[in-house]
């Protein structure tokens, strides 16, 4: 008798327990590589994760990654997907989220899209901006639905903050600030569980669309700085905000309070959790 005939044949049990295990290993290997898909409201975002109210779970923790493909849904049947920032994924956007669970069973996002009715109506609650009468009946119900899960939302405090203004018309941010935004990205890094906020402002001179527009720029402007040159991870930016002529800061009839409107501010936060706080 050969040594396999012994260490098989001699001990059958012990080769039948082992034979179950592989077979229990590889069917939880399976199950756990299961793409799931799932759609809930996101109300909270921290870093690389961010949590989603769901049908079947109130606080639901999804993992994101640098791999993590986001997409704005398109057309009559949702057939088309545009990509999109992670700094999409705010508070108060319905999404649908692709993936598996690790070994930790944890959900690891692969895909997350959303509608862009959706994330207009999210942002225009981040923000706080003005809706039109119509859009304001219309999104009526869904504002109002958001707004009770906003005060669900996890408590920030502001760790830093740098201002940057603009001249009139203009989104180009000027050179003198360069350095006060990376010396702002570079404290954030040593801050446990930071976001970094950006939010853009204008005064009210010209017309409220172009101004509106104009924030948004800047907006983006500066976020740019912080993400290309500050070289802070997307997961860690909340979409930049573009508040228009909206919390006026001064005086808009005269040109010094215009001068102190036309701004952007940027924040890093911490949540109060984390902080101890």
């Amino acid at each position: 008798m050969n040594r396999s005939s012994v260490m098989t044949g001699s001990f059958p049990g012990i080769a039948h327990a082992g034979a179950m295990a592989l077979v229990v290993f590889t069917l939880l290997s399976v199950v756990a590589a299961e793409s799931v898909k799932i759609e809930g409201l996101i109300t909270a975002r921290n870093g690389e994760t961010m949590t989603l109210l769901t049908a079947d779970s109130p606080k639901l923790i999804v993992l994101l990654t640098q791999n993590t493909e986001v997409g704005q849904v398109q057309g009559l049947f949702k057939a088309r997907r545009k990509e999109m920032s992670m700094t999409a994924l705010i508070p108060g956007l319905a999404v649908r989220v692709e993936g598996t669970y690790d070994d930790q069973h944890q959900l690891v996002a692969a895909k997350v899209s959303f509608k862009g009715d959706d994330l207009k109506r999210a942002q225009a609650i981040q923000a706080g901006t003005q809706e039109t009468q119509a859009q304001a009946q219309q999104n009526k119900e869904g504002i109002a639905a958001a707004n009770a899960r906003f005060d669900k939302l996890d408590d920030y405090t502001v760790v830093s903050e740098v201002v940057v203004y603009f001249a009139n018309g203009k989104s180009k941010v000027d050179s003198k600030y360069t350095s006060q935004l990376l010396d702002l990205a570079q404290k954030a890094k040593s801050v446990d569980g930071y976001m970094v906020e950006v939010k853009g402002y204008s005064s009210t001179v010209g017309s409220a669309t172009l101004n509106q527009k104009l924030s948004e720029d800047r907006a983006n402007e500066v976020a740019s700085i912080l993400i290309q040159k500050g070289h802070i991870p997307l997961t860690r930016m909340l979409a930049p905000a573009a508040m228009g002529e909206s919390q006026p800061v001064a005086n808009d009839k005269t040109a010094e309070g215009q001068a102190q409107n036309r701004r952007v501010v940027v924040r890093v936060l911490q949540n109060k959790g984390v902080a101890g706080l």
